[in-house]
C-alpha cells in the first residue's frame, strides 16, 4: 500500500460524521445502562462525587460534596487506585459540564466493577441553574441573575 492509499484509509476512518455517529451511539448505550440522577436527589453528605471535567475547568468551581474527586475523564481508568476501590460499594455520581462525559465516566466505572454509579443529569450546569452553590479556591458561589 502506498502512502496516498494509507492516508485515504486513515481519513475514511476519521470522517467527522462517522465519528459523531459513533459518539452518539456510545452515549445512547450509556444512557440505557446508567441511571441519571437529578440535582434535587443529590446528597452531598453521603454520595461520592467525581468531577470528570478537565483540570482547567475545575478552577471555576466544583460541587461541594463531603467527598469529591476531580479526575479528568481521559485519566479516569488510570486513577482507579486503592482510594477509589475502597469506595466501590458507595453511591458514586459522576458529572461534567453538561452531562455527556459524566455519563461515559459512569459507564466506565460500572465496567470496572463499581456497582452503584450514576451520572448527574445535565452536569454541573444543571446544578448551577438550580441555584445551588459551587466551591472554588475563593469560596462558595451561586448563580446570580442580576447584572
Amino acid at each position: 500500500m502506498n502512502h496516498n492509499d494509507a492516508m485515504k484509509k486513515y481519513y475514511e476512518r476519521c470522517d467527522i460524521e462517522l465519528l459523531k455517529g459513533h459518539l452518539k451511539e456510545s452515549l445512547q448505550k450509556a444512557k440505557e445502562e446508567i441511571e441519571e440522577i437529578a440535582v434535587k436527589d443529590i446528597d452531598l453528605d453521603s454520595m461520592i462525587l467525581i468531577d470528570v471535567r478537565e483540570s482547567d475547568e475545575f478552577a471555576s468551581g466544583v460541587i461541594p460534596a463531603k467527598t469529591i474527586f476531580t479526575i479528568p475523564r481521559g485519566k479516569l481508568e488510570f486513577a482507579v487506585d486503592d482510594k477509589l476501590l475502597d469506595l466501590s460499594d458507595h453511591q458514586i455520581v459522576c458529572y461534567c459540564l453538561k452531562g455527556a462525559r459524566g455519563l461515559l465516566a459512569a459507564k466506565t466505572l460500572k465496567e470496572l466493577g463499581f456497582s452503584k454509579v450514576m451520572s448527574l443529569q445535565g452536569g454541573i450546569e444543571s446544578w448551577v441553574n438550580a441555584n445551588r452553590a459551587i466551591k472554588n479556591y475563593l469560596g462558595y458561589f451561586k448563580r446570580s441573575d442580576e447584572l
